[in-house]
């Protein structure tokens, strides 16, 4: 099986030690957000988990705990834009800090399993299609060398986060202003040898040189692993997500990067009364067992058919 840890919350920036601590014991607990009672218990042997992915936007605590993880196949999502505080408040400067540890990360994994995402991107009086070509380019330059892959998406007009989108005067391109600013942001990749995939876009910008792309990605996974991935498409995200079926680890409302378009964040308040539960020797992230909880062991199984090749690159 597939982990994603996670598209919740920063686990490698804010709760890697709890992590290597359940990597340890062997398993973890993960709550139901849709059944508050239920709690599936996730066995984490490497005989049973085939990959995992990271996704953050400081990778500073892991960094140092890599060995913690070295028996696993492993990639990371790392979010690297340019925005202000005024949209990422809770992040390190990007230039003096995040693009070096981008570059970091990657001499010491490899370029192939950091990616680079610059989502979702949103457009404002501040953050224009001008700024936002200015800022891809400057940092795809740092970043050349450095990764192969980069992932952009536009803001999505959620319900828990309009009010934050309101309030920065977000808004949407025309279809013809938006295929052309993704066009030359596909030139840009190009030009510092990545690809430009977009990550649950309903629209096509295959011509403009962007493909759809996967974040629970099987082909990555396939060349990490050596070996074929047995996985149908995960259908508890949306129908525009191409990724494939894995177990999400993360726990709603912990992440406390703060930034605006977050949807999985309900309000600040929220975020303080989870993450004051934080116990990094605890199975359950930012949370504790209930006497009316109900305990499931979670069918957990490789999904990887036998080794086709060797895999492209070591841990």
């Amino acid at each position: 099986m597939i982990l994603s840890v996670s598209r919740r919350t920063d686990i490698p920036n804010y709760y890697f030690e709890w992590f290597c601590n359940r990597v340890r014991e062997g398993y973890l607990y993960v709550r139901n957000p849709m059944n508050e009672r239920q709690i599936s218990y996730i066995d984490l042997s490497p005989e049973v988990v085939d990959c995992i992915v990271f996704w953050t936007k400081n990778p500073e605590a892991m960094m140092g705990r890599l060995s913690a993880i070295e028996k696993y196949p492993y990639y990371i999502q790392f979010t690297l834009t340019g925005y202000g505080r005024d949209v990422e408040p809770g992040l390190p400067d990007k230039q003096t800090v995040l693009l070096e540890r981008f570059r970091k990360l990657s001499c010491m994994i490899g370029k192939k399993r950091v990616i680079w995402r610059y989502d979702p991107i949103l457009f404002n009086p501040i953050y224009t299609p001008d700024y936002h070509r200015k800022a891809f380019a400057a940092i795809a330059g740092k970043l050349e060398g450095y990764t192969e892959r980069v992932v952009i998406s536009f803001v999505d007009s959620y319900a828990k986060i309009r009010k934050n989108m309101a309030a920065l005067k977000a808004g949407y391109l025309p279809e013809g202003e938006l295929r052309k600013f993704a066009m030359q942001l596909a030139a840009m990749g190009r030009e510092h040898g990545m690809i430009v995939e977009s990550c649950a876009e309903a629209i096509d910008l295959q011509e403009e040189g962007i493909r759809h792309g996967s974040c629970i990605d099987s082909r990555l996974i396939e060349e990490i692993t050596g070996g074929r991935i047995l996985a149908g498409k995960d259908k508890n995200q949306r129908k525009e997500c191409g990724c494939v079926e894995s177990i999400e680890v993360g726990t709603y409302n912990t992440c406390k990067n703060g930034c605006r378009y977050c949807y999985a964040n309900f309000s600040e308040a929220a975020v303080r009364s989870y993450t004051d539960k934080y116990d990094p020797y605890a199975p359950l992230l930012c949370g504790e067992i209930r006497a009316d909880d109900k305990v499931t062991m979670r069918k957990m199984k490789s999904v990887i058919d036998g080794q086709l090749s060797i895999p492209l690159f070591s841990q």
